[in-house]
């Protein structure tokens, strides 16, 4: 595989953690830390307020508060992305508006959830935002949480018809679809992995790179192993995601984000606690955690 342009928003895009105080109200001043954080680890660009940022526990004042810190703490030095998705077309559309006035420079829209549309009306609703708006847009396909796929043919049929629909997220974990949507994808079009651990899976089938959940806590390696891939060095690639794999699964083995939330608070950068119907991390999977950050050389 090689690769032939740089994707427009990179390779390695941390979803950051939304961080709270004591009382779970935003703490932006933390956001705007942990956005700096990033971008020195290597970040290409961030995604704020994503499943990872808890998007739907941050209401919309609040993430037009966040969106704008971190647009401040970023200050044009890597792209800062919004997720604006919604399962209601009407809402995504005059909050994408908004969200735009806050400085970012593009949107994240995820299938919406819920309704559980057609195939047609998951055209017409990404369509019908694409249409409101210049800014660029990346889809994010996650049928675990939205209980619903939105096929191949469908995202082809938006990269084609949408000048600024120009990437998509997949966490479909469908291999033979994200393949074809990137074997028949217009130039420009971006495919990302969805989820760590097939990053590399994905990139070997001509994807970019990841938007990233352990890019929070380690921006670097995940770095590291996208642009190996990226530079044809495959042998070493593997070797560096075999290397980090044990914690690229084991973020996951209660509900996202709270195992990234209590990573980055054994690494001595607290970002406070989850928001309900999520749970902090319990004795014990907090200490199972520690023993894979220390495994895989993430903590002391």
């Amino acid at each position: 595989m090689e690769f032939k342009r740089d994707p427009r928003f990179g390779r390695m895009i941390p979803a950051m953690v939304t961080p709270f105080n004591a009382d779970l109200e935003l703490d932006l001043d933390r956001a705007q830390e942990l956005a700096d954080r990033l971008v020195h680890g290597g970040a290409d660009a961030l995604i704020v307020n994503g499943t990872t940022g808890e998007s739907p526990t941050v209401f919309y004042p609040q993430k037009l508060e966040l969106f704008r810190a971190v647009v401040r703490a970023v200050n044009g030095r890597i792209p800062v992305i919004a997720n604006v998705g919604d399962n209601c077309t009407a809402d995504t559309v005059y909050f994408a508006q908004d969200a735009a006035k806050q400085g970012v420079d593009g949107f994240m829209c995820v299938v919406p959830y819920y309704n559980k549309p057609p195939q047609e009306g998951l055209y017409r609703h990404f369509k019908t935002i694409a249409d409101s708006t210049d800014m660029p847009i990346i889809l994010y396909n996650i049928p675990g949480r939205c209980s619903i796929n939105m096929e191949g043919d469908t995202t082809l049929r938006l990269a084609h018809n949408c000048d600024n629909v120009v990437a998509i997220k997949e966490a479909s974990g469908n291999f033979e679809q994200i393949k074809y949507i990137i074997d028949n994808a217009p130039d420009g079009f971006d495919v990302y992995s969805g989820d760590d651990s097939s990053t590399l899976d994905i990139m070997e089938l001509g994807g970019v790179g990841v938007i990233s959940t352990i890019g929070n806590v380690a921006p670097d390696r995940m770095k590291a192993i996208v642009d190996l891939a990226a530079k044809g060095e495959w042998d070493a690639a593997r070797e560096a995601n075999e290397a980090l794999m044990p914690l690229m699964k084991g973020l996951f083995e209660t509900s996202n984000p709270i195992l990234v939330k209590e990573a980055l608070s054994l690494v001595g950068f607290p970002v406070g606690g989850v928001r309900l119907p999520l749970v902090d991390a319990t004795p014990e999977q907090s200490a199972r955690l520690a023993s894979i950050m220390r495994e895989v050389g993430v903590l002391d």
